[in-house]
């Protein structure tokens, strides 16, 4: 459930003005003719009702009658969230495989572009007063355009959640291990990632992602978003602590030098300690796509315009751009200093790397559990649009129920598990999904519902915006063929990480 549909469906709980949503969703559901032949007002208005006037009848947009509730800085810690996810573990290595230069480059573009990306669609949201991924789809295309947008949501947050999962499973059970000072362990039950994963899905992702609103999640977003703070904090002071020609200890406590001495006999500095300003090999075809992946938040953005307080299309495209210029701040800063710290020795986990220097390290330890809670409090904000893109396809004139509600994030979330325990590693989950659904969703459907929605008397095909928008969906599909040539041919000949697990 959304909060959209939240406020759409008024229950007088939550509301101080209960009374006065409730008369103006009456007689707005008089006043639109009902397409679904469901004449019940008030608490019984179908989940598509909320888009139906702004369907029936151009004049009035629905969306202005609800009063949101949550300020902007809330806003903010929410898209941030929603934004900032696993993919912060992934950048040191993808600028080890870009090179520093190349990497801000990209990084740059990829930022730009999400956020223009936001602009098409709270214009073409605000156009036709809807405030659903799926609705703007069916407005553009119809049943069609509903069911790409849903099935590329699913397939994307879907992505996003296994990998954060991932993180869980291979990330806890080695904390635990540090924490007990386990050094071979026995086969202990609480050592299986497989058992932690559904531990953690059952105990604390679920009964988040049974909440009935987006909007009471905001507490757990600023927090979560506090944890990756300390994250980025701990791994710059790391950066001055660790020699660069690190030495690595095996769990077994014997020291294995990976390079001898920073100094060559000639008295020139180690090669392996030298930042690359730009590099290409073959994992950079990996790079792509998790950078991609990295500004994906476009799902959540009309969920958390509606919850906005004054929402206006240029406060929310505020907020989003505060959201993406922060978490740009911090990828950069996250991969830089992950880089300067071990060079070419990056692992695609991050926080792996660390493990191998000292198992024990107690910082480290902390850092790992402070991100393995931000994961797991971003599971349940992700879900959210992946259910309300389910209903919307498999239910569309259903009003709310808590057995539905129930059932399809319990089923989400055993699907999710039953993926993470038998997946093979995080960067094919990342590669193959950052290639497809992330374009789609960030460039090709946001442009192509703004050349459809915005009628030709505004704006004809062959205006500036149109024409920009219709080169935006066309990098977004030269940005997927390209990725998924790259991994395919990555793949075929065998060098990638991806498809043998590390």
């Amino acid at each position: 459930m959304d909060p959209a549909e939240g406020n759409a469906i008024p229950n007088g709980k939550g509301h101080e003005a209960g009374e006065e949503i409730t008369a103006s969703a009456k007689t707005q559901a008089d006043d639109s003719e009902n397409p679904h032949g469901n004449d019940s007002t008030g608490a019984n208005l179908p989940e598509s009702q909320e888009f139906s006037s702004g369907m029936e009848d151009k004049k009035t947009t629905r969306f202005t009658d609800f009063e949101g509730k949550t300020s902007f800085g809330m806003s903010v810690f929410n898209l941030g969230n929603a934004i900032m996810g696993s993919g912060i573990l992934g950048l040191a290595y993808a600028m080890a495989n870009t090179g520093v230069i190349l990497f801000l480059v990209l990084l740059t573009v990829v930022a730009v572009l999400s956020s223009y990306s936001i602009h098409l669609l709270l214009k073409s949201s605000g156009i036709v007063g809807i405030r659903a991924y799926e609705q703007l789809g069916y407005r553009a295309f119809g049943t069609p355009g509903k069911m790409a947008a849903g099935i590329a949501i699913t397939l994307q947050n879907i992505g996003a959640m296994s990998s954060y999962l991932y993180i869980v499973k291979s990330e806890f059970p080695l904390v635990i291990q540090a924490f007990l000072k386990v050094d071979q362990p026995a086969g202990e039950w609480f050592l299986n990632g497989n058992y932690l994963v559904i531990i953690v899905s059952v105990g604390i992702i679920l009964p988040l992602a049974l909440m009935k609103q987006l909007g009471y999640l905001g507490y757990t977003s600023g927090f979560s978003l506090s944890c990756m703070v300390f994250f980025l904090i701990s791994v710059i002071y790391k950066k001055f602590n660790i020699a660069c020609p690190f030495v690595g200890v095996a769990l077994n406590g014997t020291t294995s030098a990976l390079n001898v001495s920073a100094m060559d006999p000639g008295g020139e500095e180690d090669p392996a300690c030298i930042p690359k300003m730009a590099n290409l090999n073959s994992q950079t075809a990996y790079t792509i796509p998790i950078l991609a992946f990295a500004f994906v938040c476009h799902p959540e953005v009309l969920p958390i315009y509606t919850e906005l307080r004054n929402a206006t299309k240029k406060k929310m495209q505020h907020v989003a751009n505060i959201s993406i210029t922060v978490m740009y701040g911090m990828y950069f800063l996250a991969a830089l200093f992950g880089y300067l710290t071990f060079y070419g020795e990056v692992e695609a986990e991050l926080l792996h790397t660390y493990s191998r220097i000292d198992p024990y390290d107690t910082l480290i330890l902390c850092v790992r559990v402070a991100v393995l809670t931000a994961v797991t409090l971003t599971v349940p904000i992700v879900l959210f649009p992946v259910r309300r893109a389910i209903q919307q396809m498999m239910f569309p004139n259903k009003t709310f129920n808590w057995p539905r509600h129930i059932a399809i994030a319990f089923i989400l979330l055993t699907f999710i598990n039953l993926l993470v325990i038998f997946a093979p590693n995080i960067l094919g989950i990342f590669g193959i999904i950052g290639a497809t659904s992330a374009p789609c969703l960030i460039f090709i459907f946001p442009a192509v519902f703004y050349i459809r929605i915005v009628p030709k008397e505004d704006e004809p095909l062959r205006s500036v915006p149109k024409i920009l928008a219709a080169c935006f969906a066309g990098i977004g599909f030269l940005f997927m063929v390209m990725s998924l040539s790259f991994i395919i041919i990555d793949w075929t000949s065998g060098s990638s990480k991806a498809s043998s697990g590390h």
